[in-house]
C-alpha cells in the first residue's frame, strides 16, 4: 500500500456529504484519465472519510446508502472519477511534469509541419508550447489537453494533425524482422511479393513517426529497404 505521506486526497461532495480517500497521486492521474487501474494496493488507508486530516470516517451504512455498495475500491474509483484530488505543490509539479511529456509525444507521434511535410522534435513542440505559455493541468486527459495545445500552437508554428501513407520495398531474407514492428506502427495495405521476391507494402502511420520508421527500416534491413511518399 502507499504510504500515507505519499498520499494525497481525493474528495467529492454529493447530496450534502463529503467523501474523502487517500490514494496514490499517480494512480489518481490514471483514473482521472480513463485508465483502468488496479486500486488494491493504491489507497494509503481502506477507509473512506468525512474529513481526512481529522480522520472522521463515514459509516458503511451512510457508504451503501450514496454508493450502493460497500466495497471501498468500487467506492474509492468513484470518488476520484467525480471527484477532486487535492495535492502539495510538490506532487502537482510532478504531475503536470509527467502530462507535458505525454502531451508532447502524443503531438510529436501524430503531427507534422503542412508546408514540409516533416515531423515536428520533441524539442521544438516544447518550446512552442513554453513560448504560448500553456498550462498543463495534471488530471486532465491529455487528449482533451492536446486539442487545446494545437489551437494555441498554430498562430506560431505550422502544424497539423495528420497520417501519411509510405510505399515500402524490403528485400524478402529482412521481412521476419521488420513485419512485427511494422503492423505496430500502422495499417498496412496492398501488400504484394515482387518478381525479385522482395515484399512490398503500403504503410499508413502518424506523420510524426516517419523518422522512427525510417530509422527502423535502416537498421533491420542494412540500409536495404526502400521507402516513397505516397501523394
Amino acid at each position: 500500500m502507499v504510504k500515507v505521506d505519499d498520499a494525497v486526497i481525493a474528495r467529492w461532495e454529493t447530496h450534502g456529504s463529503r467523501f474523502e480517500v487517500l490514494v496514490d497521486p499517480t494512480a489518481a492521474q490514471q483514473i482521472k484519465d480513463g485508465k483502468d487501474v488496479d486500486l488494491s494496493d493504491k489507497l494509503a488507508l481502506d477507509q473512506v472519510f468525512k474529513d481526512a486530516k481529522k480522520g472522521d470516517q463515514v459509516s458503511e451504512e451512510h457508504l451503501e446508502k450514496t454508493f450502493h455498495t460497500r466495497d471501498l475500491i468500487a467506492i474509492a474509483r468513484e470518488i476520484i472519477q467525480k471527484g477532486e484530488v487535492q495535492v502539495t505543490t510538490e506532487q502537482r509539479h510532478q504531475l503536470q511534469e509527467a502530462k507535458r511529456r505525454q502531451i508532447v509525444a502524443t503531438i510529436a507521434r501524430n503531427a507534422m509541419n503542412p508546408q514540409t511535410g516533416a515531423p515536428h522534435p520533441p524539442a521544438r513542440i516544447e518550446s512552442a508550447m513554453a513560448e504560448v505559455k500553456y498550462h498543463v493541468d495534471p488530471f486532465r486527459s491529455v487528449d482533451a489537453q492536446v486539442q487545446e495545445v494545437l489551437t494555441k500552437l498554430r498562430p506560431i508554428l505550422p502544424i497539423r494533425f495528420d497520417v501519411v501513407r509510405v510505399k515500402i520495398k524490403v528485400p524478402a531474407q529482412h521481412f521476419p524482422r521488420v513485419i512485427g514492428e511494422l503492423k505496430g506502427m500502422g495499417k498496412i495495405s496492398e501488400e504484394s511479393w515482387l518478381s525479385d521476391g522482395s515484399w512490398s507494402a503500403i504503410l499508413e502511420i502518424p506523420a510524426g513517426v516517419q523518422t522512427e520508421l525510417y530509422e527502423k527500416l535502416n537498421a533491420r534491413t542494412k540500409g536495404t529497404a526502400e521507402t516513397a511518399l505516397v501523394k
